[in-house]
């Protein structure tokens, strides 16, 4: 439901409210989010959001490739790339060679990733909880839907917007 449209008295247009557009407040929630996760579990793990992420996807499907990695975790290929070589780097991914495709690269966790992998998921529902509280079950749940939805109806908008463009 949209709010009435207040109009600068300055301009004839009606005046932009930042603070009710929804990407902007879904954008200032991400935010928060990310940051009470860096707060609460990263800076205890040394890990960005982004390593996080991998980690998270890598523990939970055993091997993945790069691209397979990107799609589980909504990060690009150069995100992935770093979030990887960075893992490598810490010992807590391995990087191996596809063995059914020469050029393509396989993700796995080191024991030491698998230890760390091993906290993700109570961390994780930890900050769930926390958040939670601040709404009751119906909202919970009513949330998690409407996000869903605003998520599929946004990708199918930017799938039929990049077949536009390849026409």
């Amino acid at each position: 439901m949209k709010k009435p449209v207040e109009t600068d008295p300055n301009q004839s247009a009606p005046a932009f409210q930042l603070e009710e557009f929804l990407p902007y407040r879904l954008a200032v929630a991400a935010d928060l989010v990310a940051r009470m996760i860096a707060r609460e579990h990263l800076s205890k793990t040394g890990l960005g959001m982004s390593e996080w992420r991998l980690l998270a996807a890598v523990g939970r499907f055993g091997v993945l490739s790069p691209t397979a990695a990107g799609e589980h975790t909504a990060m690009d290929k150069v995100k992935v790339s770093r979030a990887a070589a960075s893992l490598v780097s810490a010992g807590l991914l391995r990087q191996t060679q596809d063995p059914s495709d020469g050029r393509g690269r396989l993700l796995r966790l080191t024991r030491k990733g698998t230890a760390l992998y091993a906290d993700v998921a109570p961390t994780a529902t930890a900050i769930e909880d926390a958040l939670m509280a601040g709404l009751g079950k119906t909202e919970w749940r009513a949330l998690s839907r409407a996000l869903r939805k605003l998520s599929d109806h946004t990708q199918a908008l930017v799938d039929a917007a990049d077949n536009n463009r390849e026409a």
